[in-house]
């Protein structure tokens, strides 16, 4: 797997780290709803499932929370390899 990655193309229950948000990428109200989230750069994440109707929104998990998310807004968080392996 090669690596920087957006959160939307990281394969299912692959622990991985935010490196990177494209803040400006997102609407304010989207940015905004990520970081009360806890979204932000060194946070560990995992993709936990994805809708099979294309397009539909991405499961992850960042810290104990489980969220929902859409892809276009996945695409917009890159990550790389957890640390914690």
């Amino acid at each position: 797997m090669a690596y920087p990655l957006s959160l939307e193309q990281l394969p299912r229950q692959v622990r991985a780290t935010v490196s990177d948000i494209a803040w400006e990428a997102l609407a304010v109200p989207e940015a905004r709803r990520l970081r009360e989230l806890g979204f932000d750069e060194g946070v560990g994440v995992e993709v936990l499932h994805r809708a099979r109707i294309g397009g539909g929104p991405i499961a992850c998990r960042i810290g104990r929370m489980t969220v929902a998310l859409r892809r276009r807004v996945a695409g917009a968080i890159h990550v790389a390899p957890s640390r914690d392996r």
